[in-house]
């Protein structure tokens, strides 16, 4: 049940559920939002539980808007639906998720056309199909695991300084400048990203996926930058280590980048994978 005492407060909910196919089966998922120290909500989430081809899969995603949060709203609206409908979605996971990512970017820069204001988001994913878990990600919200204790990055972020991004950002025209952090053409901190139709020439929304076993695997949190700018990989398995409640070490995960000093929009989702 989410939890909401006033606007200004830290939104926030969770379930669990089971994955046929998975040795463990059960896993507790927890999510936390929260607009801190920004004047607006660009932030979205999404959690989905669905049946696909006969098989339970599971959807979990954290969208981080820029120049508003149309682009945000509209991954949390549409990705898994274009995700779980591609044809090859359970054969060829990998292929429908970059399909998916592209028509997704497509579809929406096709809604935009006639709006003035440019607006963009990344996106964070994990999807679980009985035992396996496939990560993608665009932009800078990022999917860290725990094992046996330490912290595993299952995303890399999309960022203007990463040699093989400047490099692809340059070899398609454009250009990197610093202005106050690295920026694609002096405007966007991130180098990949739904959306930025004035950019999209060198903003890619094709995601970077990575695939596991979720044996072995504790727990995941995904988050958008307004945790991973002040609270390190290793930091956040920590919090989230010494508590047993997927919905409360998210929400401690939010409560402590905002202890610290994060003054952007905070986003957590931890997913707990249970023995039975």
């Amino acid at each position: 049940m989410a939890k909401s005492s006033d606007p200004g407060s830290i939104f926030s909910g969770g379930g669990i559920s089971f994955i046929t196919g998975n040795k463990n089966g059960r896993f507790s998922y927890g999510y936390s939002t929260f607009k801190g120290k920004r004047a607006s909500m660009e932030d979205f989430l999404e959690t989905r539980i669905s049946e696909v081809n006969g098989q339970t899969v599971a959807f979990f995603g954290v969208f981080d808007g820029h120049g508003g949060s149309r682009t945000a709203e509209y991954l949390k609206s549409h990705l898994f639906n274009n995700l779980s409908s591609h044809p090859d979605f359970i054969n060829d996971t990998k292929a429908a998720i970059v399909e998916a990512f592209r028509q997704t970017d497509s579809n929406y820069l096709n809604e935009e056309r006639g709006q003035q204001k440019d607006s963009g988001s990344t996106a964070a994913t994990a999807v679980l199909i009985g035992d396996r878990l496939l990560v993608a990600n665009v932009g800078d919200s990022r999917v860290v695991a725990c094992r046996s204790g330490s912290a595993i990055p299952l995303s890399i972020d999309h960022k203007p300084d990463r040699r093989d991004e400047r490099e692809r950002i340059e070899n398609a025209g454009g250009f990197i400048i610093w202005a106050g952090t690295w920026r694609v053409g002096g405007v966007l901190a991130v180098s990949r990203a739904f959306g930025d139709k004035c950019l999209k020439r060198y903003v890619s929304a094709e995601p970077e996926i990575q695939e596991e076993v979720i044996e072995g695997v504790d727990f995941l949190i995904i988050a958008s930058d307004g945790l991973w700018n002040v609270v390190s990989n290793m930091d956040a398995v920590g919090i989230v280590s010494g508590i047993s409640d997927a919905e409360a070490s998210a929400r401690k995960l939010t409560e402590e980048a905002y202890a610290r000093g994060s003054s952007d929009n905070i986003t957590c989702v931890v997913v707990r994978f249970d023995d039975m």
